[in-house]
């Protein structure tokens, strides 16, 4: 098969004359899933002569749905009328990469859409990184240029009435189905603009599901649930991409339905179940720097709201300080995130964290404030497998001097490491018994037998 060469065009009508698409052969030459120029090439004409061929406002007023399909006809009629003896899986492949360009977000939109893939990550146009299953891998996906990267940037920040420019290089925007993106763009980044969509769940996974998945194990789900009904202050503490988010989500399952539930993020990604539940957001400034409204201010709020409890979806400044201060004023039962590489790590970060609120506390006031109001620390870590495990349940039991004492209640133990890189080991309690425990009993809360005899004596 001779491979298409690439001819000039100057309206939309007549094939291998000027205005169409002129071809040596019935198709270029293309390898499944991998760039080829020539199709490259061949989509940025025919997207080109769909762009002369449509009414942008109709096609933008459309649903989404509608408007894939309207686009999708108008391509098969294009490449029917300009190479009519492409067919097959090139004739698909073309359609389906013209669609993408033209209502999608271009050579990434499948990756998007694949649900097994959970982040996307665009360094260059010859470096397009996605990870599956905690595991990182080079894609066979390109763009042209930086300016193909620019003109799919621009489609993500234009709905949300943001820009992205040499002044204002760094940009966080949401997809419309909740994906986080950020973007940098040069002189920040100088090889290329750079794009980072965390995907957003739409199933979202429960407890049930981190079990088969072997994040946790059902004895320690048991102890969380009862946990979460006991209204304990939990703090999920993890480093990026461990599933923190997930994991709150599907710990806050065991939220009655009976509470109202207050939540803060920036952007939403938490989606409870319960039917009384008040979602908060937070909003960078405007391009005159003037509008925001930070996770702080929505707690301070939050407070005015009559919750039964509030969920910060991920605590990250000096909201930190209203966070204590709430649970230790009657809002128990709060859930938050972190990032920190180990629970006394996780303690260190928030105390850094109350100190960014400026109010010139002492360090063992602090300390107090976080012993007082944290009762359990969860520590998530994904392994060199992409596996990712609790692989600590721990106890913040008070006050020690200075120092806030802690206890693991379950800790993960690695046993090996088999050939193909998958660790083995096992969550297994301590045989610690939790100052709480007591309080099981009085609400009536029933525990698998064993979990707080050590049974490793």
């Amino acid at each position: 098969m001779t491979s298409w060469q690439p001819g000039r065009f100057n309206g939309p009508n007549r094939p291998g004359a000027a205005g169409g698409l002129t071809a040596t052969a019935t198709a270029p030459r293309t390898t499944p899933g991998r760039y080829n120029e020539d199709m490259e090439q061949l989509i940025f004409r025919m997207h080109q002569m769909l762009i002369e061929e449509l009414d942008a406002d109709q096609i933008a007023a459309m649903p989404a749905e509608e408007r894939r399909r309207v686009v999708e006809q108008s391509a098969e009629t294009l490449l029917k009328r300009e190479l009519p003896t492409v067919g097959g899986i090139t004739r698909d492949q073309i359609v389906a990469r013209v669609v993408d360009e033209v209502v999608g977000l271009g050579p990434i939109d499948a990756l998007l859409r694949d649900p097994s893939i959970s982040e996307v990550m665009v360094n260059a146009p010859d470096e397009v990184f996605f990870e599956r299953e905690g595991i990182l891998y080079l894609s066979d996906v390109r763009f042209r240029d930086q300016m193909h990267i620019m003109r799919v940037i621009e489609r993500i920040i234009a709905p949300i009435g943001r820009r992205v420019d040499e002044a204002s290089a760094m940009v966080d925007a949401r997809l419309p189905d909740g994906s986080r993106v950020n973007v940098i763009v040069p002189p920040i980044s100088p090889k290329s603009p750079t794009i980072t969509i965390r995907k957003f769940r739409a199933d979202k996974m429960t407890m049930d599901d981190l079990v088969k998945a072997g994040t946790a194990t059902a004895e320690m789900v048991e102890f969380m649930k009862a946990c979460v009904k006991l209204k304990l202050n939990i703090l999920i503490s993890g480093g990026t991409g461990t599933g923190k988010t997930t994991f709150l989500n599907a710990l806050s399952l065991y939220i009655p339905e009976s509470e109202r539930i207050v939540t803060i993020e920036d952007p939403i990604e938490i989606k409870l179940q319960q039917p009384h539940v008040v979602s908060l957001e937070a909003r960078p400034s405007n391009i005159d720097g003037k509008g925001e409204v930070s996770q702080r201010d929505l707690l301070r709020n939050s407070l005015r709201m009559r919750p039964d409890r509030i969920i910060i979806g991920e605590v990250r400044g000096s909201e930190a300080f209203d966070m204590l201060n709430a649970m230790n004023t009657g809002h128990e039962g709060s859930l938050s995130t972190v990032h920190a590489n180990t629970p006394r790590d996780a303690l260190a970060r928030v105390e850094n964290m109350v100190l960014m609120a400026s109010l010139e506390l002492p360090d063992k006031a602090i300390r107090e404030q976080m012993a007082s109001a944290l009762d359990l620390l969860i520590q998530l870590h994904r392994g060199s497998d992409g596996v990712r495990r609790v692989v600590a349940i721990t106890e913040c039991t008070g006050m020690e001097g200075s120092v806030v004492t802690l206890q693991d209640l379950f800790r993960f133990e690695q046993t090996s490491i088999d050939n193909e890189g998958k660790i083995h080991g096992a969550m297994k309690p301590t045989g610690i018994r939790p100052t709480f425990a007591e309080r099981f009993a009085r609400e009536g809360i029933v525990l698998p037998d064993g979990i707080f005899v050590n049974e490793r004596k």
